[in-house]
């Protein structure tokens, strides 16, 4: 735990509620949230939205409600740059006031 943080919590809420994976969904809700976002923004719909990323229309109903445990990183990342985005991965070393784990800025 970070003491750090008021609550004596982490900074992700995932991994305080016990999620195991919780740097992944953290990662994955961000690319989502960027990703939903340009959706809303093109106006396009989820079919049009399909057919430019590769996607079937069922999964980008599942990223457009977050629910996203059946999708990968590389899909959501692949369906960015399919929407004209660029997405960098940075690698680094942990700070020791940081543990290791996936962070996403969209």
């Amino acid at each position: 735990m970070d003491a750090g943080t008021p609550s004596g919590g982490t900074d992700n809420v995932l991994f305080d509620l016990g999620f195991a994976d919780a740097g992944e969904l953290s990662a994955k809700a961000s690319l989502a949230m960027k990703l939903n976002r340009l959706i809303d923004d093109l106006h396009i719909t989820q079919a049009r939205t399909a057919e430019l990323t590769g996607m079937t229309q069922p999964k980008i109903s599942q990223v457009r409600n977050y629910k996203l445990r059946n999708i990968s990183l590389e899909r959501l990342m692949q369906a960015l740059v399919a929407l004209d985005q660029h997405v960098e991965i940075v690698v680094r070393p942990a700070r020791r006031a940081q543990q290791a784990g996936i962070t996403v800025a969209a």
